[in-house]
């Protein structure tokens, strides 16, 4: 009886183009222990090369009965090898995942082979094969990878970069006007993006949004807190979808709550997972096994993640107590992260606190950044939240973009949003707002040198990030 893995390979070489064109070219017969597998495997491949496309049940079937290079127990072995695989074709199959699975497969399939063959060799008195092909044979099966792109040639793929120019991009969208502008539609997945803000000025708030907007559009978000509770976080979110404030939510009666919940559930099929690590003791490992948990135990895939936030994480390479500086540290933790959104392909986003300095700053830059400026390097995207005694008042909170790999971040370099900080809740300013801020960097609008009835831009000495 062939094994689950190698039946699952073997149904995907023939119904499942795709994965064909990415393994083909690594997968060996002798990887398959079965014989009738190895058979089956053959004539596939064989196929391929001559037809260019996956054969056919029946036609797999056809050649075999015609095959005079195989006995009639092997003809009735791989026939009915078919007939198991074909039975289970519309079963579904995670094309990503299975490609993942089959590099491993080969990789440990050579390099066990390649023991064995060592071991014969050794133990061959005639020394039909010399020693010195063991480091060889070793070697070949360590370089077993399905990674076989040596670079973009620019005149030879234009073809590729021209598709790469026009497909539309799978981005996470803001339901905030100016920040699908700035992002061109949103935050791509693979990447870092970092909010930027002293306490109590709003990081949190942002990204609890942000978490609810993600969820009322359908997407599985996945929450990490290093700093609240769990049900913190979510009786944040709650305020925000069931629109009640905060306070209110105290003295929601349970039938209150429950009939508001289920006519939220009833909006949306996404799912929100939040969970809770103590300050400072976890990592990219940390959330890369949470990720891989949730997949077995609750079928649950993040469309995106939140980790709230960057600068109370560890870093998983460099040990507690360890005598490095600040730099070094944050700057681990910030590619620590970014490779954990290009491995689980989301967008990451998380937040960091401000410098003393920036706490008070009216102008906030990168240098701002706390510890290290090495997380603004790393990040893809990141811009500061601002606020002061007027804004407050205004119901607005600021936004500085200070790094933008997806758009120009000259354009709308300041912007307002609305804050209603009982319901936990961002929203578009009205228009006119932004015609006041400075150095706004519209494309169609002229800068204007006003900030109300302020002139100057250094003269906030109450602005809070």
């Amino acid at each position: 009886m062939t094994n689950r893995l190698e039946s699952t390979i073997l149904k995907n070489l023939i119904y499942n183009d795709e994965y064909a064109r990415k393994v083909l070219p690594f997968i060996r017969p002798e990887y398959f222990a079965d014989n009738s597998e190895k058979i089956v495997f053959k004539e596939v491949f064989e196929f391929i090369q001559q037809y260019k496309n996956p054969p056919t049940h029946e036609a797999l079937v056809i050649n075999f009965t015609e095959k005079k290079d195989l006995n009639e127990n092997q003809v009735s072995e791989s026939i009915e090898l078919l007939k198991q695989i074909h039975l289970t074709k519309n079963e579904p199959t995670d094309t990503a995942w299975l490609i993942t699975e089959t590099e491993k497969f080969c990789q440990d399939k050579a390099i066990y082979n390649a023991i064995m063959d060592s071991v014969q060799i050794l133990d061959d008195k005639e020394h039909k094969k010399p020693k010195g092909e063991i480091p060889k044979l070793l070697s070949d099966a360590l370089g077993v990878s399905f990674d076989s792109h040596v670079g973009h040639d620019y005149t030879e793929d234009q073809d590729a970069r021209c598709e790469m120019m026009h497909k539309v991009e799978n981005k996470v969208k803001f339901d905030l006007d100016l920040f699908n502008k700035i992002t061109k539609g949103g935050l791509p997945v693979k990447t870092l993006n970092i909010a930027l803000a002293g306490t109590g000025v709003g990081k949190s708030l942002f990204m609890c949004h942000m978490a609810a907007n993600c969820l009322s559009q359908g997407q599985n978000v996945l929450y990490i807190t290093l700093e609240m509770s769990e049900e913190k976080i979510a009786e944040r979110i709650d305020a925000n979808l069931l629109d009640v404030t905060m306070s209110d939510l105290h003295t929601l009666s349970k039938k209150d709550f429950n009939v508001k919940f289920e006519n939220l559930k009833s909006k949306t099929h996404g799912k929100l997972i939040i969970k809770e690590y103590p300050t400072a003791a976890a990592s990219a490992l940390h959330f890369r096994a949470l990720i891989n948990e949730l997949a077995l135990k609750k079928s649950f895939k993040p469309e995106i993640i939140f980790i709230d936030y960057l600068n109370i994480c560890t870093s998983a390479r460099i040990r507690p107590g360890s005598n490095v500086n600040s730099y070094s540290y944050i700057k681990s933790i910030a590619e620590e992260l970014r490779g954990l959104a290009v491995e689980a392909n989301v967008p990451i986003m998380s937040a960091t606190q401000t410098t003393r300095g920036g706490f008070t700053s009216s102008d906030p830059g990168l240098e701002d950044t706390s510890e290290s400026f090495g997380l603004p390097a790393t990040a893809d995207f990141m811009f500061a939240l601002i606020n002061n005694e007027e804004l407050e008042n205004l119901g607005q909170i600021m936004v500085k973009q200070l790094k933008n790999r997806y758009n120009d971040p000259s354009y709308y370099k300041r912007f307002v949003v609305g804050i209603d900080r009982a319901k936990m809740r961002l929203y578009d300013a009205e228009p006119n707002a932004q015609l006041e801020l400075l150095d706004t960097g519209t494309q169609n609008d002229k800068p204007v040198n006003t900030f109300g009835s302020r002139e100057n831009k250094n003269g906030y000495s109450d602005f809070k990030i």
